[in-house]
């Protein structure tokens, strides 16, 4: 059993070994293969990478070439060119030694003949000296004959001579006078309503009338007592931090909101509006709404101020002027919207001055800035001029722009084109019919005011003023004035007027007897 077991044991162990070596002898015949098989590989990619290489030397062979070939060219059109530009600029040196010597032989002739001329000069100076000096010596000797002839000396014989000519001359002059001043009152009518006729032409404004008062609607008449609240606590409470009046009458579905400080107004309706929308009125909601449209409004003017600048290309301005500028928005003269107004006469102060041939930028920066003090009126003491100019002065604003603001009332004399053209122009806006609205009172008040002042003076028949105030006709005795008197009664009256009466624009005094002498109070 034991044989048999080491029997089968060699067998195996002998078939393992001849397996062994059998598996080892195919391994290496495949191994040979490979390598053989991989080095034809390498020889094919080596072949296939020279052949590559051969062709991008080729390639880069002619590349080289075309480049070079472009080099030479463009070689050839610069130096071309710049050769051309040698030639060039030689042929204009020569021509400018040329002109040179040309202009050097023109000064050398103008100077022989100034010195020629000088020569001339000092021989007749000469000669007009000595004949001088002769014409001296005879009319002492004619005077020396008169003296004794008359009985008179010199002086003397002067002053009854002056005398004779002024009382045989006073008409003459005054005729002279007299036409001289309407002939420059024409010319400077004609010149005057050329320029405004410009500038009206080239601008047209819009207009609308300012109320007291803005109108809140409802929905329904429950939020009336929602707005009045417990006792009166939400009115008072909007009453007194909006700084307006609130009416809550019998109109059905809406409130009245009165002041007459537009911007107050105008905050205090958006805050109405906004809290009735919300439906939370009390006083918190009330303060914290009012807040958010204050701070609304004082983005919304700085905006619109820049904006407004800025279409007006009027160069850069302080900021806090910018912001006053827009609240010009929320103020009004006699009805007249203050921003409205400021705009207008800034477009035709710049249209003025420009056909006068002034800057019209900064007529238009003037013009933008006149009424500036009427942004500050309502809360600070004095009156807008005052204000206005004491602000623009703060931000270092032109000269021309502080003389605008007081020459406009007539508060300082006009001192440039550009100061005239605001002036003119601010007249103008507010003298067109239909700017500028006021209460029946005031207008029959200055109505009467102007026709007295008129009716006072000796030698008047009559005076009426017409056309809404803005002239008054008198109507003189011709045998008790006369021409010369009523030129000097109409500047008269109108001084008057200009003392006494508080008027927009301006009123023109006609006095008429067989000719009329019209003046203006500016």
């Amino acid at each position: 059993m034991l044989d048999e077991i080491l029997l089968g044991g060699t067998i195996a162990t002998v078939s393992g070994v001849v397996g062994f070596f059998i598996s080892k002898k195919i391994t290496s015949a495949n191994f040979d293969i490979y390598v053989e098989q991989a080095v034809a590989k390498a020889k094919a990619i080596e072949n296939e990478a020279q052949t590559l290489l051969e062709r991008a030397k080729l390639k880069a062979r002619e590349i080289e070439h075309e480049a070079q070939k472009e080099f030479d060219n463009v070689k050839e059109r610069v130096r071309a060119d710049f050769s051309q530009r040698e030639d060039e600029l030689v042929r204009k040196e020569k021509k400018f030694e040329q002109y040179e010597k040309a202009k050097e032989e023109t000064i050398q002739s103008k100077l022989s003949q100034l010195k020629a001329q000088k020569i001339n000069l000092d021989r007749n100076e000469k000669s007009l000296a000595l004949l001088k000096e002769n014409y001296e010596k005879k009319r002492d000797e004619a005077l020396h004959t008169i003296e004794h002839s008359a009985g008179m000396t010199q002086d003397e014989a002067k002053n009854v001579l002056l005398e004779k000519i002024e009382e045989k001359s006073r008409a003459d002059i005054a005729h002279i006078v007299r036409k001289s001043e309407n002939e420059a009152r024409e010319e400077a009518e004609k010149r005057a309503n050329y320029i405004l006729a410009q500038a009206t032409s080239r601008f047209a404004g819009e207009f609308a009338t300012e109320r007291l008062t803005n109108l809140v609607h409802l929905e329904n008449d429950e939020l009336k007592g929602r707005i009045i609240g417990k006792e009166g606590r939400n009115i008072k409470a909007l009453e007194s931090l909006l700084g307006v009046d609130i009416i809550i009458d019998d109109t059905p579905n809406a409130i009245l909101v009165s002041s007459f400080n537009l911007y107050r107004r105008a905050i205090a309706t958006k805050t109405l509006q906004l809290l009735i929308e919300d439906g939370r009125i009390q006083p918190a909601r009330i303060e914290e709404i009012y807040k958010k449209v204050s701070d609304e409004f004082e983005s919304k003017i700085l905006a619109e101020g820049e904006e407004l600048i800025a279409n007006m290309n009027i160069g850069v301005m302080h900021p806090e002027l910018v912001k006053l500028i827009g609240r010009l928005r929320y103020r009004a003269s006699y009805g007249q919207n203050a921003l409205a107004h400021t705009l207008e006469v800034a477009h035709l102060a710049g249209v003025m001055a420009a056909e006068m041939g002034g800057d019209a930028i900064l007529a238009k920066r003037a013009g933008l800035l006149h009424d500036i003090g009427k942004a500050l009126t309502h809360d600070h003491d004095g009156n807008h001029i005052d204000l206005g100019a004491e602000i623009c002065s703060r931000y270092n604003e032109s000269e021309v722009v502080i003389n605008a603001i007081y020459a406009h009332h007539g508060q300082q004399e006009i001192n440039s084109i550009e100061c005239g053209a605001v002036c003119a122009a601010d007249a103008l806006s507010a003298a067109r019919p239909g700017a500028r609205r006021e209460v029946l009172e005031s207008f029959l008040k200055r109505v009467t005011e102007i026709e007295d002042i008129a009716s006072s003076r000796d030698g008047v028949r009559q005076a009426y003023a017409i056309n809404a105030g803005r002239e008054v006709r008198v109507i003189v005795n011709a045998s008790l004035v006369n021409d010369d008197e009523s030129i000097l009664m109409a500047k008269e009256i109108a001084k008057e007027i200009e003392d006494r009466v508080q008027y927009p624009g301006e009123i023109k005094v006609n006095v008429i007897r067989e000719s009329r002498a019209i003046e203006f109070a500016k």
